[in-house]
């Protein structure tokens, strides 16, 4: 179905895998991107889940924009481990205008979707991602 604001659809792969993240714990991180040319979000990696956040933070292209989900495993005060999903809208100051008109206006609808999400983050830059925020988010 495409969103109303921006004419986006969202692929049925992003929401399986998505599902194989949140269930199975199959994926660390998945990075999705919006392919213009056919006006559809897509799955663009998969994080395997030994991979870590530098891996994560890697992954996001210095100058265009993406979406991006991360599964932090971590353990709270009183040593139990836990886990919480992610949810990243990357949009770097380099990136094109129309591209980040287009993520901007798509995210809600997308993220939507994605049912499971707990915490969520804007980056424009990888000090806004930083691993310490992540941490200091999920507690």
């Amino acid at each position: 179905m495409a969103n109303s604001a921006s004419g986006i659809a969202v692929h049925d792969d992003c929401k399986l895998k998505f599902l194989e993240l949140k269930a199975k714990r199959s994926f660390r991180f998945i990075v999705f991107k919006i392919e213009e040319k056919i006006q559809q979000v897509t799955v663009e990696t998969l994080g395997q889940p030994d991979e870590t956040y530098d891996d994560f933070s890697n992954a996001l292209p210095p100058n265009e924009c993406r979406y991006a989900v991360f599964d932090f495993d971590f353990v709270t005060d009183e040593n139990c481990q836990k886990s919480k999903i992610f949810f990243v809208s990357w949009s770097p100051e380099g990136a094109r205008i129309r591209s980040k008109m287009l993520y901007a206006s798509s995210k809600d609808r997308f993220r939507r979707e994605l049912d499971g999400i707990q915490v969520e983050l804007q980056a424009t830059d990888p000090s806004e991602m930083s691993f310490d925020i992540i941490k200091s988010r999920a507690f």
